[in-house]
C-alpha cells in the first residue's frame, strides 16, 4: 500500500497513541481558532436576527456528516486496497450534490414553515445544497493527501477534515446569508 503504516492500536500504549494523534488535533484547535474569527466577521449579519444562529450547527453538521462518511468508507477501502481516487471522487461528489440537494430542499420547507421567512429557508437551504456538496470531496482530498504523505489516514484525516469542512461551511452559509438578508 505505497509504504503508509496503518497503525493497530492494540500494539501501542496510551502515551505513544496520544503523541500520534496530537499533531493533527493541533492543527484542528488553530483552525479552530481561525473559524471562530472567521465567524466574527458575520457579526453584522448575526446581530440582525438572532434566528441566522439557529441554523450554523445544522449546516455544519449535516456537511461534517456526508464527509465522515465518504471519509470512513475510502479509509475502509483504502486498507483492504480496493479504493481508486478518481473513482471515489467522481461518485461521491455526485452523492454529495444529490444528497446536499435533497437535505436543502427539506431544510428550505421546514425553516419556511417554521419561521415564516423565505430569505432564511433560501439561505439555509442554498447553504446546505453547497455545504453537503461539498463535504465528499474534502473528505477524500484531505485523505488521499496524508496517504499520499504515507501518514495513517484513519489518525488524521478526520480531525483535519471536519475542521477544514466546518470553515467551509460556515463562509458558505455565511456569505449566502449575507447574500440574502442583509
Amino acid at each position: 500500500m505505497g509504504g503508509i503504516k496503518y497503525v493497530d492500536d492494540d500494539l501501542y500504549s496510551v502515551r505513544v497513541l496520544a503523541l500520534m494523534r496530537i499533531p493533527p488535533l493541533i492543527l484542528g484547535l488553530v483552525l479552530g481558532f481561525v473559524l471562530s474569527f472567521v465567524t466574527s466577521g458575520f457579526k453584522e449579519l448575526l446581530e440582525k436576527d438572532v434566528q441566522i444562529v439557529f441554523f450554523i450547527p445544522f449546516v455544519v453538521y449535516m456537511a461534517d456528516a456526508v464527509g465522515t462518511q465518504t471519509q470512513t468508507i475510502y479509509v475502509r477501502d483504502l486498507i483492504r486496497g480496493k479504493a481508486r481516487f478518481l473513482t471515489y471522487l467522481l461518485k461521491e461528489t455526485g452523492l454529495g450534490l444529490i444528497l446536499g440537494s435533497l437535505f436543502g430542499m427539506v431544510s428550505f420547507v421546514i425553516v419556511s414553515l417554521w419561521l415564516k421567512s423565505f430569505s432564511l429557508a433560501l439561505a439555509v437551504g442554498v447553504s446546505t445544497l453547497a455545504a453537503v456538496g461539498s463535504a465528499p470531496l474534502v473528505a477524500l482530498i484531505v485523505t488521499e493527501l496524508l496517504e499520499l504523505e504515507h501518514k495513517d489516514p484513519a489518525i488524521g484525516a478526520g480531525p483535519i477534515a471536519t475542521v477544514v469542512q466546518d470553515s467551509i461551511s460556515v463562509v458558505v452559509y455565511g456569505v449566502i446569508a449575507s447574500a440574502l438578508l442583509l
